[in-house]
């Protein structure tokens, strides 16, 4: 390039850019590279020259225009890589600053007790069953020896499904025992079960929910007495309330499903609200020896094999435990309450917890 002209225009132009900022820049480009720029008016400006001159001019022009955008290109990315060092230094985070803290989540009171109970008696060689929330009648009631006039029966007291034809209509269970009879018609004696689960009866107040849940054992086998359900028994209790000194009584009942059949009632403080003391008694489940028909209804010949059975309310022994007065908070889903009475899910039920 000789032209001082082109020269002066280069010089100048290369030092303008050199210390324009984002928005400078942009108007430079515009000036010198736009459809009226000084460049682009030089570059129309040879289309009137000879054609000798247009190409030697033409040279020094495209020269200067290339070295102009070679000086553009160099300062946008120089403007670039500061505007993104500024913006990585605003944004930084520092990882060595205490995470916030969030709130965790707990172990409801009821699946608490289930793993308590789970946690004791399969230590007692029990195996826990499960079956479903909708039973026929047979598996529900008639297998279990209980009459047609039993008031568990009644519409009241038993949420019914709607019958196909004319077979008796299903219902959502009312205890967990069908799953004692599947269990005796698919499996041959010795037998010892526990089957804990949700059941549902048509009643609601602080006390009863209709839809709550239990534990049911069972325990057949050829040498099975009396005192083997009393021993049991006493044996839960007094680790699940972690009192190896609690008392227990056995009171003669009626349950159609067992004969004899026993209420169990643990020691309590009337006044108080204590377990364990004071001179009175609390009914804390029911219990018994399974009853001759059952066991004939299932294809087990009651002549050889006997065994005992017993049915716990899990929110009924929970809300002893913790000091619980109101059933229906069970299942309100207030995060306050749940914070309350909940249980860490880093810390499950162990064994040396209560027995």
């Amino acid at each position: 390039m000789t032209d001082p002209d082109l020269l002066q225009l280069r010089s100048d132009s290369e030092a303008a850019i050199g210390r324009a900022d984002p928005a400078t820049l942009e108007s430079l480009r515009i000036g010198l590279l736009g459809k009226a720029g000084q460049i682009t008016s030089l570059l129309k400006s040879l289309g009137g020259m000879e054609p000798e001159a247009r190409k030697a001019r033409g040279a020094e022009v495209n020269e200067l225009k290339a070295a102009v955008t070679v000086a553009l290109e160099a300062r946008k990315a120089i403007l670039d890589e500061a505007a993104l060092s500024l913006r990585l230094q605003a944004e930084k985070i520092d990882i060595s600053a205490p995470a916030r803290p969030e709130v965790t989540g707990t172990i409801h009171p009821i699946s608490r007790t289930i793993e308590e109970i789970t946690a004791i008696f399969t230590a007692m060689g029990f195996s826990i069953k499960d079956g479903p929330d909708i039973e026929d009648d047979w598996y529900n009631f008639s297998a279990l020896n209980i009459p047609a006039h039993h008031p568990a029966r009644a519409m009241m007291d038993t949420f019914y499904l709607q019958a196909d034809g004319g077979e008796r209509p299903p219902v959502l269970r009312t205890h967990t025992s069908p799953v004692q009879i599947r269990t005796l018609l698919q499996e041959p004696p010795p037998i010892r079960i526990i089957v804990p689960g949700r059941t549902f009866r048509a009643d609601h107040d602080a006390t009863h929910s209709p839809m709550f849940h239990q534990t049911e054992g069972l325990v057949i086998g050829k040498d099975i007495s009396l005192g083997h359900l009393k021993g049991c028994l006493i044996d839960f209790l007094r680790a699940f309330f972690d009192m190896p000194q609690l008392p227990v009584r056995f009171r003669a009942s009626y349950f159609p499903f067992t004969e004899p059949s026993m209420e169990v009632d643990i020691g309590w403080n009337r006044k108080t609200g204590e377990i364990g003391k004071g001179s009175d008694w609390l009914e804390i489940l029911g219990s018994g020896m399974v009853h001759p028909n059952v066991l004939a209804n299932c294809g087990i010949d009651p002549r050889e094999y006997q065994g005992f059975a017993f049915g716990v309310g899990i929110e009924r022994i929970t809300m002893l435990k913790h000091g619980i007065a109101d059933l229906r908070l069970f299942y309100e889903s207030d995060v306050r309450w749940l914070r309350h009475y909940g249980f860490s899910p880093l810390a499950p039920a162990t064994l040396h917890e209560g027995i």
